[in-house]
């Protein structure tokens, strides 16, 4: 897809936004998950100092970042595995796609990895005659209906039961079906169980990579995880760089954070590592494929370099005010939410018109700093890619000082606000100016770009007397 050809943020959020079932569906879901996470967290009198341990270890990774992929290649490869470098998507599909063409393979089962959703894999195998089954249940729900995910933890948030219901009856060829969800995953077992049982190749993510041993960790709820991890011939992984964590001792710390901040669970149900290749038992071929894909630009910007640090635990979106009346697709990212709005861009550059918009999907209200579980300071980086964007668009001659309204609407309050007597006479004209519009009390109705405001919520009306004025009369 070229650049810019996706939608903006602003263009597509009041469509999602008018969606009331999908409000419904996005807020309820989010809401229960972010009450149990709440509960679970307050258990550990050390969960600051946990997050600041995370944010440490993830600091270091990336300031010596180059010496620890060096030392998990060497460490794969001392364990039986191969190791391929992949710069971009297409580095690493064509990678993976001989791989699998190699083995003789037109069926492969996958687990739920935004990393290769990021690259586009499904799209990409597929192309060349390969089908790459979803095995992860709100993965598999997306697949068979041809959609997006929406969400990093939950990717079919946006449906509900009723929905999951009618799908598996129509894609799975089933009769009946409740919209129980024991019966839904029962379904859905069973239809994967057979192809677990087949195939001879497995794709996954990777939650961590431990430079020290070479082993990679896949956190899961469900077991389908390990089942593609084990069961397969052949296994490949993809793994965006950043992923590392340097010693086996390093789990011990993001083991603890992990699950509290995406499942709101004290630990993940299915936790599977695994070392290169053992003889006889699982995988006897192993193949980690370290994805760049931009990274090393994010990590060249100091500011925006942390934006790395995400364990892609979700928690982000599950108390953001933007994300849950908008939902994921509105985006236009496999990264959504708050962490998708400073990690996109980077990704993507900001020649990208959908990418550049999503910094400011934003209220800067700091609820997803708060609940990050290795101190990501989302707000500060959103507002240091806005300046970004502001001034690629200067540069690219997209952006006209003299004629932009918010540009020209800002320059005239610093001018107001940086000298005392023009702030008290600004202050007097809003009174003076206000009579039109305030109502019993309050203003219901602003002109032009201002109704926007207004248009949901009441104004308080400037008073009659200010603050200075009060005090001087005392």
């Amino acid at each position: 897809m070229k650049k810019g050809s996706q939608p903006t943020f602003e263009e597509t959020a009041g469509r999602y936004i008018e969606n009331a079932q999908l409000r419904w569906n996005i807020g309820h879901a989010t809401r229960t998950i972010r009450d149990k996470r709440q509960l679970v967290v307050q258990e550990l009198d050390d969960w600051e100092e946990l997050r600041e341990a995370g944010r440490q270890i993830k600091q270091k990774v990336m300031n010596s970042l180059d010496r620890y992929l060096l030392q998990l290649e060497k460490s794969v490869i001392k364990a039986g595995g191969v190791v391929h470098w992949a710069t971009d998507a297409e580095d690493a599909n064509r990678i993976i796609t001989k791989l699998i063409k190699e083995k003789k393979e037109t069926d492969v089962v996958k687990v739920k990895s935004i990393t290769t959703d990021e690259i586009r894999l499904n799209r990409a195998l597929e192309n060349e005659g390969i089908h790459a089954l979803e095995t992860d249940l709100a993965e598999l729900i997306v697949q068979l209906a041809g959609d997006e995910p929406s969400h990093i933890l939950v990717p079919a948030i946006h449906k509900n039961r009723a929905e999951i219901r009618e799908l598996f009856k129509d894609k799975l060829n089933l009769k009946e079906l409740s919209d129980e969800p024991a019966d839904l995953a029962e379904a859905a077992r069973l239809y994967l169980r057979k192809n677990f049982l087949k195939a001879n190749v497995g794709i996954s993510g990777g939650n961590f990579a431990i430079a020290e041993t070479g082993t990679v960790a896949v956190v899961e709820s469900e077991g389908n995880g390990r089942m593609c991890t084990t069961l397969p011939e052949a296994l490949i992984t993809v793994l965006g760089i950043e992923k590392i964590v340097p010693e086996w001792k390093d789990l011990e710390v993001f083991m603890q954070l992990l699950p509290r901040s995406s499942t709101a669970e004290r630990m993940n149900p299915y936790n599977t590592f695994w070392t290169g290749i053992t003889e006889g038992d699982g995988p006897q071929e192993f193949h980690l494929v370290l994805l760049d894909n931009g990274r090393t630009n994010v990590l060249a910007d100091e500011t925006g370099r942390q934006t790395l640090h995400c364990i892609r635990c979700s928690a982000c979106l599950n108390v953001c005010p933007v994300y849950e009346r908008t939902g994921g697709h509105a985006y236009h990212s496999v990264y959504p939410g708050p962490i998708g709005a400073i990690l996109t861009p980077q990704l993507r550059g900001l020649d990208d018109k959908s990418a550049a918009s999503l910094p400011y999907a934003s209220s800067l209200c700091g609820a997803c700093y708060e609940v990050c579980p290795v101190k990501i300071n989302i707000p500060e980086v959103l507002l240091h890619l806005r300046n970004r964007v502001v001034l690629h668009r200067k540069k690219e001659g997209g952006f006209r000082q003299k004629t932009d309204p918010v540009h020209l609407a800002m320059k005239f309050l610093a001018r107001a606000f940086a000298k005392k007597s023009r702030y008290e006479r600004l202050q007097k004209m809003g009174r003076t100016a206000q009579w039109f519009y305030e109502k019993d009390g309050a203003i219901s109705n602003l002109p032009g770009e201002l109704s926007k405001w207004t248009s949901i919520r009441d104004v308080k009306p400037v008073p009659d007397k200010t603050f200075r004025e009060w005090w001087r009369e005392r």
